[in-house]
């Protein structure tokens, strides 16, 4: 993964390693809820990814991300995404290029 830059509109732009491009405002990021469900996470409890996913993503960049992890067979399986999501919070907390 790696960090591409930041938009006029204070967007981060993260690229991770297969390719997949998320765009994060920062006010997506100023989120106290986000921060609930982040330590929920961090706690192991895996049923917050979703909502995690439309905190940082949004509904667009979420469809797009479970299209980009999709399989031929149709399902999106969640080690695929979790190692997206993985990547991208790590290039958020990073700032690497």
């Amino acid at each position: 993964m790696y960090f591409d830059h930041v938009c006029d509109n204070q967007a981060k732009i993260i690229t991770t390693n297969s390719g997949f491009t998320a765009e994060v405002s920062n006010e997506a990021l100023d989120d106290m809820e986000l921060f609930e469900d982040l330590v929920e996470l961090d706690r192991k409890n895996m049923s917050v990814m979703p909502r995690v996913l439309e905190r940082i993503l949004g509904s667009e960049g979420k469809k797009a991300l479970y299209d980009h992890c999709r399989t031929e067979g149709g399902r999106v399986p969640m080690t695929a995404v979790f190692t997206e999501v993985g990547e991208i919070i790590g290039g958020l907390k990073s700032g690497k290029k």
